[in-house]
């Protein structure tokens, strides 16, 4: 693995027998022994994951805000205190989806400000950082020094809690989708927000990398399961959040991949991609072209994967198809699901089925709206 990034938590992974992975260019666990058993950890009680690999970027300037306002599709208005965050699409000049970022607010100037970002989109994200920021009074500082652990399930903040007595009662003042520097409470560089990737209550931590690994342990003798990438994926899925490169990239409209409600269209603002989106969207609807993004569930055996196609009434006049673009099987339901692109126009009254495998031996799905499932609970009857 010695061609691999290794994170500040690898000799926690090593220590905690984590079967390590390339992801990314990265060398992350993709569990602990039991992808099953960790997953259920974090719907029931508390897990928690190294996200070191993310990328953070720190903005500063003058204009650093209006750089953000060109820069991604969500309104950074709408960022009213200092530790507030946003989730945003960054789109390409045709509208497609470069990447989905976290934007917090870090002062109250509106002048200093963060970006969380995906590690296998860094290098194409940077560059467009820097060719938006041309013109602009704005510096923009990338933070590999920093570490970042995402510790999620219902039982997350009271365990952290435990763990760290000092921060409780900044963590049970923390609403969802706001941070806070915990510079006053623990020491420099460290910063916790209530976010994440599981569906779940829970915050990630960032801190720096030379307290990562005691940070593990502290957590790890608290109760707190360490968890890999495959309960992470299968997690996300449940919960109906996006993997880039699967569910999105550059040639997928956020309007196809459930993220029209971060466009933030209600005012002039010349954001990136923003003329050709709208255009795109309403020439597909014209055409009748014009895809959506769904939840399939498959309650006979098999599983859903990327890739395969889905058919809409099939061998009638009104034929469509569509395609899985994440597919598992679910261990809180225990069967198969499946995200998915299909015509605007499907309903539910419509038949929907798959070839599992590829020999003409299609089998019904269910169409929902997502999640499947949020806090625990299953989300569709």
């Amino acid at each position: 693995m010695s061609e691999l990034n290794n994170t500040p938590f690898y000799q926690s992974h090593i220590d905690a027998n984590g079967k390590i992975v390339d992801f990314s260019g990265w060398a992350l666990p993709i569990h602990y022994g039991s992808q099953i058993e960790e997953h259920n950890a974090v719907r029931t009680d508390a897990g928690m994951f190294d996200v070191s690999h993310m990328v953070v970027t720190d903005i500063n300037g003058s204009e650093a805000k209006n750089w953000l306002q060109k820069l991604i599709a969500n309104d950074v208005n709408k960022l009213k205190f200092v530790g507030k965050a946003l989730y945003s699409g960054m789109l390409n000049d045709d509208g497609g989806v470069i990447d989905d970022l976290i934007v917090y607010r870090m002062d109250e100037a509106e002048t200093n400000y963060r970006i969380v970002s995906n590690a296998a989109t860094r290098d194409k994200d940077l560059a467009q950082f820097n060719k938006v920021a041309q013109g602009f009074d704005v510096t923009l500082t990338e933070r590999p020094e920093l570490a970042m652990l995402a510790v999620q399930g219902p039982n997350a903040i009271s365990k952290l809690s435990q763990a760290k007595p000092a921060w409780a009662e900044t963590l049970q003042q923390l609403k969802p989708f706001v941070g806070a520097d915990l510079t006053e409470i623990e020491a420099q560089d460290w910063f916790v927000a209530r976010t994440g990737y599981t569906g779940e209550d829970g915050v990630e931590v960032i801190l720096p990398a030379d307290a990562a690994n005691a940070f593990f342990a502290l957590l790890k003798d608290n109760g707190i399961a360490p968890t890999g990438l495959g309960a992470r994926d299968t997690l996300r899925l449940e919960a109906g959040m996006n993997l880039y490169g699967n569910d999105m990239d550059e040639t997928v409209s956020p309007y196809e991949c459930n993220m029209g409600w971060t466009l933030a269209l209600k005012d002039e603002r010349a954001f990136v991609g923003r003329d050709a989106l709208v255009a795109k969207r309403k020439a597909s609807k014209e055409a009748g072209s014009a895809m959506k993004q769904v939840g399939l569930v498959l309650e006979s055996r098999g599983v859903l994967r990327a890739g395969m196609t889905v058919t809409i009434n099939q061998g009638t006049e009104n034929e469509q198809t569509g395609i899985i673009s994440s597919g598992t099987f679910s261990p809180s339901l225990e069967h198969s699901i499946a995200i998915a692109r299909i015509p605007l126009s499907t309903t539910e009254e419509d038949t929907v089925q798959v070839d599992l495998r590829g020999k003409g031996k299609f089998v019904d799905v269910r169409v929902i709206k997502l999640p499947f499932v949020r806090n625990g609970e299953k989300q569709f009857d």
